[in-house]
Parts: structure tokens; C-alpha cells; sequence
């Protein structure tokens, strides 16, 4: 593989970012089409690291490389990329804006100094924007807001802006405007003079000017003073008013016609944080409350700390660890450690990432965004160290949403289920969203995602990546059933069939037990009418009708079984027909024991706009749900708590997009079992004997 060294400029390399101060790391994230992709594309091709811009429509884009990608014309997970300007490096990563793929924007998050939030100019602000500007924000992170699409037919780009500052705060400020019909930008942040689509630039000019004197009463002193000061010598304060988000920036695009791209450019070089200058990442050292707060220094001469934000399974380098330096220089055949373990990992191959390219590069520095291949150790959100003594640091985790939308899902060529398992092991590997699951009690595997489009991408990759035919449904919803009254049930098994024949009778008592108590089995055979011998039979009789259910199918719970008399032959009674009377006698019992199937119950916990809170109420109460109580969220949103029964949320993450036009978000946890409601209860026992009839 090629040289970083000798890559040139194409590559962002050469005697580029030798230094700490010379290095950029920026991510592009925000709603579906907002034109990240192409924005990326022409972030490149200013730079001159492509020679000629690719199209998402084409499939020809460097980030968008995968081949589901570009099928389907939009990005599936993040797209790490660098570049070359005026002498710096730029790390630039492409997130996906899809809301069922906000586990990778999230994890790009990390791993950037800065977070551009890239709107379509022509569908304005969406709610994926406001959620990833509140992620950011909570990480401390740079934000920039680029206004992406300037010449798309009818826009009004005065009023964005306007709705821009009622969304995020008046301390969005443009940094350039556009002008000549949004044909072209121009800058207002160094320049005080001229005019734009919005009018005079002196107004502009002052407003950022003023916003970022204020963090300095010095400079304020100074302003008010002389009426101005000279943007050139704002640096420092500029750092220190993004750093405490005082101000964020605002740039005005078009990615297809390439208006504004060469001033962003230059506004990332010149105006947006080195490593050294933005908000360090929270690291701890230990576990739970005893955790310590640790801040990596970006200093190349102290010891190797990175985080590993991005993992994919690259058919020709096998595993590849995607990584941000935050202390030390990270060298190829160096010795790392990943998290706690006690043998270290030799650093073979260091690269970075030009989309689907790897340049080789000999070593790294706090900033850098590299990647490392074939060292089966590493794993998301794993802390790759060289000092022993770091064993316990690790980045303070992410909130990433709960995934809530299940699949079951089988091979449809029997002898595929290893190679299955496997797919899907690595498949949640590289996404923090997808959970796998093995269900014991409905013998289903599970995997689950933040909704139906997640995981019909999911599918799509399988079967068209992988070459895996599956079969996935709906997960079974895990009923129960119980006894609500004591009886007593009996059967005789007797089969003669010209030889040896199969005898046994068995009497039984089941009285129902506390929720949740389990099963008792209770010997209360005298006289020997049971032989001791057949007992065990007995009992895996009745344990075998447990399992399979009476009424509909189910396991059956909390209840004792008593066997207290039978009968048996000397030459005929057989362990199998013991099992046999056991599981029959307990059936007969059921039937006479007023039995109710059990539905699990989930307590529930909605985060949405205010606005929403009387329709996710009502669509609760519709739905045999229960709210408990509400309380003020983040950001002008709302908690509703409740409990609901698991059944009626099988597509409740689509009813809470309609409601909350996509700003919602719910997580559940178990609860506790209630009876179904009788006409579910009569559905589920009509369906379970048919089946058996059949």
C-alpha cells in the first residue's frame, strides 16, 4: 500500500500536520438528504484530494462506497475521509442522517473535535438536526451549522436563518452570507464591508464580532473603546466563545454547484478547533461512583491513549478498529493494549481511511483519525493504551437510543445456522444499535434495532453481502399461563399391542402458588401404590405439560403439583407410560383449575416534545396502557412513565413518529405478568387447539 509520505496532496500528508496545531476532525451530521454525502464530495474535490467530483445518483462518491449504499442511494454507516488545505490535515467523517441509524452519527461524534450540522435549505429544520445539535451540545463538542442546497428553487434562506436562531439560540451567527442569488458567499466575519442577498455585511460583521468579545471583558473594554477590533486578532476568544457554544457558526453551500464550498474550507482551517483548542473528551478511570474524571492531553510526547469509535469487517484486511489519538503518537509496530487485557497487540498496519481506500501512514497524532487492521482484540468503544497503569480508563459512554424493534429470524437452508450466528455477531459488532438475543422460553433468535427500516436494511445486507436466505417475524410475545383455583386431575394409561404392554394411573392435586413463586412437585404417595422408581417419570410428565401448556400453547407457572395416589402393573408399568398418565393427569387438572394465560407487562418511559404529551396519552390509554407520571426532559421535551402490555407495542415506535413528528424516542423494561383480557385470552385458546388439531 502507498505511503502517507508520499501520497502528496491528494492524501492530506506529506510535511502536512506535522504538528498537534496543523490537525482537524469534523463530522457531517444531520437529517436524511440533507446533502452530507455530496457536501463531503466537494469538500474533497477543493481540496484537490479527488480530481473530479463523484454523484450519489452515480453510486461514484468516495464515502457512499459499500454496495447497499449505493443501490439504495444513501448512506448506511459512517464514512471516514482526510484532506489537505493550507497546510492542514482535515479529518472528515460522513454519519448517516437516517433516525434508525443515529447509533453511528452518535459513535462519529466522539471521535471529532467538531460537529457540523449540515440542513437542507430546502426542507428546513428537521427533528434529526435538533437531536444531534442537543448530542453534540452534551458532549461538549464545537458546532457548526452549514445551510446546504443555497439554489434550491424557492428557498428562503433569511428566513432559515431566523428559524435557525429560534431553534438553537441567537448565537448563531452567519459566518458568510449568501450573495448574487446564492450563486456565490461572502464572508462576514473578516470582512466589514459589502453587500449580500440579506443586505449590508457591516450588520452581520458586527454581530459576530460582538458575540465573540463578549467572553473576554478585556476585549469588550476595547470594542466599546475603539468600535471595532480587527477579526485577525480574535483567534483565542473565538476558540473560548465555540468552546462554551457562545457562538455557532452558520455557512451558507450549495454542494452541486460548489457556492460557499472553498470559504468553508478556509473557515475550518483558519476558525475551527485544533485538538489542543477544543473541549477534551471525558475519559474515567474506573468503575461506577468511584470513577475518577480523567482528561487526555494532546501531547505526542506523553502515553497512547485512542478509542476505537468504529469497527467494520473488511473483506481483505479482515476486522478494521477506526480510532481517534487523543494522547501520545500512536506508531506503527508499536505495542497497545485494548482495555484491561494483559498481553498487548502489535501494531502491524496503521492507515487511514479515504473512503474505502487505505493509505499506510508509519504514525499518528492526538487528532488523528487512523484505523487498524487484523487484531481480533478490538472491539467498540474499546481504549487502545501503551502504559499498563491505563487498564481502567475508558471514554464516558454514550447514550445511545434503546433498540425497540424486534425480528425473529431463522435460516431458511437448514445447516446455516452457525454461519447465521456468526454474520449477525459481526454485524452488531459494527453498530451500537443492533442487540442479538436468544429467547429460552419461545426458542427464537432475536435481533433488534431502533426501527423497521433498520432492520430491513439489516436484511438487505444479509442476503445481498453476505448470501444468507433467512426467514424473520414478528417476535412471539412471551405468555404464561397459571391456575386460579385448586383441582384435582387423574388418567389411566393402559396400551396392550400383542406383546409386552404399557400401564400406569396417576391421581394429582394442583393448587395455584404467589406470582412469580415458580413450580413446586410434591411426592404424597403412600402404600407404594407409585412405585419410588416411577416418581421421577411422574414428575417429567408433568414437567413436559408445563412446557407445552394447557390452554394456549404456553409454559404454565406459579403452581404446585401434588401426586398422592395411582396405580401400577408388575409386568406392564413402564417409565413411559408413567410420563405419559403424569402429563395427561396434569392436563385434566388445568382444565379445572379456572386457568389464565399471563401477558408480560413492560414499564415504559417516553422522551418527546411537549406538544405531543396528550397524544402519546391518549394512544397509551387506547392501547391498555397506564401513565404513572411525567416530568420535564431535556431540551423542552417531556418523560411520560407508564406501563403498557409488551403486545401492544409491537409498532409503537412508528405511532410515536407520527405523534412526535419523528422526535420521539421510548425505552421499556420488564415489569411483571397481568391476566390477558378475556377475548384475547378466548383467540389465543382457539388458535392453540386448532393447531393442535391439525
Amino acid at each position: 500500500m502507498p505511503s502517507l509520505l508520499n501520497a502528496g496532496h491528494s492524501a492530506g500528508a506529506g510535511s502536512v500536520a506535522d504538528c498537534v496545531a496543523n490537525i482537524r476532525s469534523l463530522a457531517l451530521v444531520g437529517p436524511a438528504a440533507a446533502g452530507k454525502t455530496s457536501l463531503a464530495e466537494a469538500l474533497l474535490l477543493a481540496a484537490g484530494s479527488i480530481a473530479s467530483a463523484g454523484s450519489v445518483e452515480r453510486g461514484s462518491t468516495v464515502s457512499d462506497f459499500d454496495p447497499l449504499e449505493k443501490r439504495l442511494q444513501h448512506s448506511l454507516t459512517a464514512s471516514v475521509m482526510h484532506l489537505a488545505h493550507g497546510g492542514v490535515r482535515i479529518h472528515l467523517i460522513d454519519a448517516p442522517g437516517a433516525a434508525d441509524l443515529a447509533g453511528h452519527a452518535l459513535a462519529a461524534l466522539q471521535a471529532v473535535d467538531t460537529a457540523v450540522v449540515v440542513i437542507n435549505a430546502a426542507t428546513g429544520i428537521e427533528p434529526m438536526a435538533l437531536r444531534l445539535m442537543a448530542h453534540a451540545a452534551a458532549r461538549g463538542l464545537d458546532r457548526l451549522i452549514v445551510v446546504n442546497r443555497i439554489d434550491a428553487p424557492g428557498v428562503d434562506l433569511a428566513r432559515l436563518l431566523a428559524d435557525i436562531q429560534t431553534a438553537f439560540g441567537p448565537e448563531c451567527l452567519p459566518l458568510n452570507l449568501p450573495d448574487g442569488g446564492a450563486s456565490r458567499v461572502v464572508d462576514c466575519f473578516y470582512n466589514r464591508d459589502g453587500h449580500s442577498d440579506f443586505g449590508a455585511v457591516a450588520s452581520a460583521h458586527r454581530a459576530l464580532v460582538e458575540q465573540v468579545v463578549e467572553v473576554d471583558g478585556a476585549l469588550v473594554d476595547r470594542y466599546l473603546s475603539d468600535g471595532d477590533v480587527d477579526a485577525a486578532q480574535l483567534h483565542a476568544p473565538l476558540e473560548q466563545a465555540l468552546r462554551e457554544g457562545h457562538l455557532i457558526p452558520v455557512c451558507f453551500t450549495s454542494a452541486r454547484s460548489g457556492a460557499g464550498v472553498a470559504e468553508l474550507l478556509d473557515a475550518i482551517v483558519k476558525l475551527l478547533p485544533n485538538p489542543t483548542e477544543g473541549n477534551p473528551p471525558d475519559f474515567l478511570d474506573g468503575e461506577g461512583d468511584a470513577a475518577l474524571l480523567v482528561h487526555a492531553q494532546p501531547d505526542p510526547a506523553r502515553h497512547v491513549l485512542a478509542h476505537v469509535f468504529k469497527l467494520s469487517n473488511d473483506p481483505y484486511v479482515g476486522k478494521l478498529g477506526v480510532l481517534r489519538v487523543h494522547q501520545g503518537t500512536l506508531r506503527r509496530d508499536s505495542l497497545l493494549y485494548v482495555g484491561q487485557a494483559r498481553k498487548p497487540v502489535k501494531v502491524g498496519h496503521l492507515f487511514m481511511l479515504q473512503g474505502k481506500s487505505h493509505v499506510e501512514v508509519a504514525r499518528a497524532l492526538p487528532g488523528d483519525i487512523v484505523a487498524l487492521a487484523k487484531v481480533d482484540e478490538l472491539h467498540f468503544d474499546a481504549v487502545l493504551h501503551d502504559a499498563p497503569d491505563d487498564e481502567r480508563i475508558h471514554l464516558k459512554p454514550l447514550d445511545f437510543p434503546i433498540p425497540t424493534h424486534g425480528l425473529a429470524i431463522s435460516p431458511k437452508r437448514r445447516g446455516d445456522e452457525q454461519r447465521l450466528a456468526e454474520v449477525l455477531a459481526k454485524l452488531v459488532d459494527e453498530d451500537p444499535c443492533l442487540r442479538l438475543e436468544q429467547v429460552g422460553g419461545t426458542h427464537e433468535t432475536l435481533i433488534w434495532g431502533l426501527g423497521e427500516l433498520h432492520l430491513r436494511w439489516l436484511l438487505q445486507r444479509l442476503r445481498e453481502l453476505h448470501h444468507l436466505e433467512v426467514d424473520s417475524r414478528p417476535p412471539r410475545i412471551a405468555y404464561l399461563e397459571t391456575i386460579t383455583a385448586s383441582a384435582e386431575g387423574h388418567h389411566r394409561h393402559k396400551k396392550q399391542s400383542g406383546g409386552a404392554g404399557q400401564f400406569a394411573e396417576v391421581w394429582l392435586r394442583v393448587e395455584p402458588l404467589a406470582r412469580g413463586a415458580g413450580f413446586e412437585f410434591v411426592d404424597a404417595v403412600r402404600g407404594g401404590v407409585i412405585p419410588t422408581q416411577f416418581i421421577p417419570a411422574v414428575e417429567k410428565g408433568v414437567r413436559e405439560a408445563l412446557a407445552s401448556g394447557a390452554i394456549s400453547g404456553h409454559p404454565l407457572v406459579d403452581l404446585r403439583v401434588t401426586v398422592f395416589d395411582g396405580k401400577h402393573h408388575s409386568v406392564d408399568s413402564k417409565e413411559v407410560a408413567f410420563v405419559t398418565a403424569g402429563r395427561k393427569a396434569l392436563l385434566a387438572a388445568i382444565r379445572e383449575a379456572r386457568p389464565l394465560v399471563l401477558e408480560p407487562i413492560v414499564q415504559l418511559e417516553v422522551t418527546a416534545p411537549a406538544g405531543a404529551l396528550g397524544d402519546i396519552t391518549c394512544d397509551l390509554a387506547a392501547h391498555r396502557g397506564l401513565v404513572s407520571g411525567t416530568r420535564n426532559g431535556p431540551a423542552a421535551t417531556m418523560v411520560v412513565q407508564g406501563m403498557a402490555p409488551l403486545s401492544e407495542l409491537a409498532n409503537y415506535q412508528t405511532r410515536l413518529n407520527a405523534m412526535t413528528s419523528g422526535q420521539g424516542q421510548y425505552s421499556t423494561r420488564p415489569s411483571h405478568q397481568e391476566p390477558v383480557p378475556p377475548a384475547l385470552q378466548a383467540q389465543l385458546t382457539a388458535r392453540f387447539m386448532q393447531n393442535d388439531d391439525d
